[in-house]
């Protein structure tokens, strides 16, 4: 996938003028350019009834936060070709205040919408706008392709329920890039289903490049992947990525009954400051959709490359646990310094993988030397053997064959 074939001409034009603008839930259509002026305020209605009731995600099998139907986003389209959402930084305002009041005093009657949602669609465009308030997630492109998404500001209060900055979820050929989300959940979070309705779906998110992403969350991490992976999430590459003030840095969630696979994952060129934790794979995380999911269903972890990071001010460096005859494989660190203020910088088990160059001291079950058959993920469309890799900071990168990075404009 090449981020400079990531075309969208939208053949009919929304322009939002200079002005506050108060709407509910509303549908786009293919071919469209929605752009907005720069004192544009798209403003999203605090009446719940604006906001449709949909079916739940098939890959879901209910709403994320209760079962049955959920909340149609503010911004929603589905099966539309070439469309762009766009403005000179103009402003989408969901006034998610009264959804997170409904939310802690447990008076919801379906899950909460997000502030922009595209679904079955390609050839799509998000770019130079400021979201804020989400009532739930923010940018939520699911079982798309072919999207870019880039010079986002993404603001929602630090202390405001599960307000994900960016979700691609069941999606492939994604570029995000070149955004500041200051958020009360995770900042990007990679998705492709739920349990065993992710199982059966079978859309997983593939060929996707992050970059250049700056903010800070409270509650959860920076990049992370997951929990809802059961449909597989391969091929990712993230640089350039700067947290702070924040629980997790980087983070992979997972657990007995997800099934699916999170494989291929390159993430290099990281700093972190007042981070909890800098890095965490959680094999327990648990919630499912019900009780019909196959306990027996494990996750494949594997691949997972991390290096060239810097961390100030870090809690606890690491803590790295796998599942009980499910061992996570091919964890591979290197070029990574944290300053981590725990007497117990990491915690590892269920996990098994290679390290170079990381300070704290790392768990032994990252080995030092590459045990047989140890291979460590690069970026490129294939893991090589761990003895072959680059060990030394500013080393020369293997170019990633499907990622290039361009804008539209240009």
């Amino acid at each position: 996938m090449f981020c400079n074939d990531l075309t969208a001409s939208g053949g009919a034009e929304l322009f939002v003028p200079a002005g506050r603008w108060l709407t509910g839930s509303f549908n786009l259509i293919s071919h469209l350019t929605v752009s907005l002026d720069a004192d544009a305020v798209i403003i999203g209605s605090q009446d719940s009834s604006d906001w449709p009731v949909i079916d739940p995600l098939p890959s879901y099998g209910r709403g994320r936060e209760l079962p049955g139907k959920r909340h149609q986003s503010l911004i929603f389209g589905s099966n539309l070709t070439d469309v762009i959402i766009t403005g000179a930084n103009g402003t989408i305002d969901g006034q998610g205040e009264i959804w997170w009041n409904w939310f802690h005093n447990h008076t919801l009657n379906y899950t909460r919408p997000p502030l922009l949602e595209l679904m079955y669609s390609n050839r799509v465009v998000i770019s130079n706008l400021t979201f804020m308030n989400a009532p739930f997630w923010n940018i939520h492109p699911v079982y798309c392709s072919q999207v870019l998404v880039q010079h986002l500001t993404i603001l929602a209060p630090i202390s405001s329920p599960n307000t994900d900055g960016i979700d691609p979820d069941s999606s492939s050929n994604v570029c995000i890039e070149d955004c500041y989300i200051r958020n009360g959940d995770d900042i990007v979070v990679i998705k492709s289903g739920w349990d065993e309705y992710g199982i059966s779906f079978a859309h997983p998110s593939s060929n996707i490049s992050i970059r250049n992403i700056t903010g800070q969350t409270r509650n959860s991490a920076g990049i992370a992947f997951g929990s809802e992976m059961s449909g597989g999430i391969s091929d990712v590459r993230a640089e350039g990525l700067r947290f702070i003030n924040s629980v997790h840095g980087i983070r992979i969630k997972t657990a007995p009954g997800r099934g699916g696979y999170v494989k291929n994952i390159y993430i290099a060129d990281v700093s972190m400051d007042n981070v909890s934790i800098a890095i965490r794979i959680t094999g327990n995380y648990g919630e499912h959709p019900d009780n019909n999911y196959d306990k027996n269903a494990l996750p494949v972890i594997s691949n997972i490359t991390i290096k060239d990071v810097v961390g100030v001010n870090i809690g606890t460096a690491g803590m790295l646990l796998g599942i009980q005859g499910d061992i996570f494989s091919n964890i591979c660190l290197s070029n990574v310094s944290l300053s981590s203020k725990s007497a117990d910088p990491w915690n590892c088990s269920l996990v098994e993988g290679y390290s170079n160059s990381v300070s704290p001291e790392i768990c032994e079950q990252l080995r030092s030397s590459p045990g047989p058959g140890q291979v460590c993920y690069d970026g490129n469309s294939y893991p090589v053997p761990a003895a072959q890799q680059p060990h030394k900071s500013g080393a020369t990168r293997l170019q990633n064959p499907f990622l290039k990075f361009a804008s539209l404009y240009s």
